[in-house]
């Protein structure tokens, strides 16, 4: 991981939680605005995901639980496609909530996967 990436990812994902929280309560349905942050959040982290293999290609290996820091990078990938699909099937405003709520998951599981690559546990 490169970690002032995964600050811009984390900040990314909290900011994108917390419009699509609020909104949602406001009574928003998903919409491009709502589904799309959701897009750049998935972006970003196949971005991440090919840091992470280059990165110890390079002369930055992880230093703590290898298997548990790619367990973490795959599932974490499955997040916003799942919560994307939920709000195109659900078409409420409760489904603009599950969006919010799969991108505060990203950014905790993003922080999980640092504390992991730098043995900060």
């Amino acid at each position: 991981m490169i970690e002032w990436f995964m600050w811009v990812q984390f900040v990314l994902a909290v900011v994108i939680g917390i419009f699509a929280v609020v909104v949602g309560f406001i009574g928003w349905k998903p919409n491009d605005y709502t589904v799309g942050s959701l897009v750049l959040v998935e972006l970003l982290l196949i971005a991440q995901l090919v840091v992470s293999l280059v990165a110890p290609a390079v002369g930055n290996p992880p230093q703590g639980n290898v298997l548990e820091f790619w367990v973490y990078a795959v599932s974490v990938l499955l997040v916003p496609p799942a919560t994307i699909v939920w709000a195109l099937v659900d078409r409420t405003r409760w489904s603009t909530v599950v969006l919010g709520a799969g991108a505060f998951t990203v950014a905790v599981m993003l922080y999980r996967m640092y504390q992991i690559w730098f043995a900060l546990n």
